[in-house]
């Protein structure tokens, strides 16, 4: 590994703990840390990452895995739910591997992520989960997390931009606006 990819790894890891202290907003700390590597990887020079997106995937796994064990204190329906949710994760990511074709991410959205968070959310403000919301909750996960996964993996919007580009023309663009 280079130093940059351990560097992001050692972040990712540790942005991803805080989902076992404080379950929603440690999820959502986890997934702004993960969207973090794409400006470590502009500003950082220490050897670049190599295979972006086999990385990103792999180390994706930390922070699903520490997910995934949050949810074992949940009821059996919720857990049996996000486990399954996982394992297609899992699929996706071993597919995609295997054939290095993107598409796959898309057939095999991460919708235990979304998923995650919503329950998550449900259970800080202690919202009575029901069978008709949690059906509700994973259309929406599902149609949200396809969109997304479309975005990123079929359409590939964003592989012709780098992070800090957009940053600094989102900053250049709101200063006009002042």
């Amino acid at each position: 590994m280079t130093l940059e990819e351990i560097i992001i790894l050692i972040a990712r890891i540790i942005g991803s703990l805080l989902v076992f202290k404080w379950n929603f907003f440690g999820a959502i700390i986890a997934i702004l840390v993960d969207f973090s590597d794409l400006f470590m990887m502009n500003l950082l020079h220490l050897g670049g990452v190599r295979n972006y997106q086999m990385f990103d995937k792999i180390i994706d796994l930390f922070y699903l895995i520490f997910f995934l064990i949050v949810t074992f204190k949940w009821t059996k329906k919720l857990r049996n739910i996000s486990i399954f949710l996982f394992v297609l994760r899992i699929i996706g990511f071993v597919l995609f591997e295997i054939f290095h074709n993107r598409l796959i991410l898309f057939i095999f959205p991460n919708v235990f992520e979304f998923w995650f968070l919503a329950i998550a959310y449900m259970k800080l403000f202690k919202y009575e989960i029901t069978t008709r919301k949690l059906v509700v909750i994973f259309t929406i996960v599902l149609i949200l997390k396809l969109i997304h996964e479309y975005i990123l993996h079929v359409w590939k919007v964003l592989d012709n931009y780098r992070a800090i580009d957009v940053l600094n023309n989102l900053l250049r663009f709101l200063n006009i606006l002042d």
